[in-house]
């Protein structure tokens, strides 16, 4: 039998070395990049909507989490209030203020939609 299927030569087991830094180095090149691509974005941009949201007095014209447009009337440490149209407000937590938008958006809008006839 041993035409088909080749004796199999015993060796001695190799000794197993302890995995030094070259072990190490996959793990840590995915724990950095993970880092930089996901980690270190995000909270730039947390740090600056907070201080976007900091920065943010009366008048300023701005856009919420859910696209309403409007100006800022009046604020306080946790909620805001948004002028959305002409003796039209809305209160909304200071969290959901998405963006400051130039001056002149919301008046260009409201003008807008105020002269369109359907």
């Amino acid at each position: 039998m041993s035409f088909f299927i080749s004796d199999a030569m015993a060796a001695a087991p190799a000794a197993q070395q302890a995995p030094g830094i070259e072990g190490m180095l996959f793990p840590l090149a995915i724990l950095v990049f993970f880092y930089f691509m996901f980690l270190r974005p995000q909270s730039k941009r947390a740090k600056e909507k907070k201080e976007m949201l900091a920065k943010m007095q009366k008048g300023a014209e701005v856009v919420t989490s859910g696209g309403i447009l409007g100006k800022v009337v009046d604020l306080d440490e946790n909620f805001v209030r948004i002028e959305v149209s002409e003796n039209t407000f809305i209160q909304v937590q200071r969290q959901s203020i998405e963006s400051i938008m130039p001056k002149g958006t919301y008046k260009a809008i409201t003008k807008k939609i105020s002269t369109h006839k359907p």
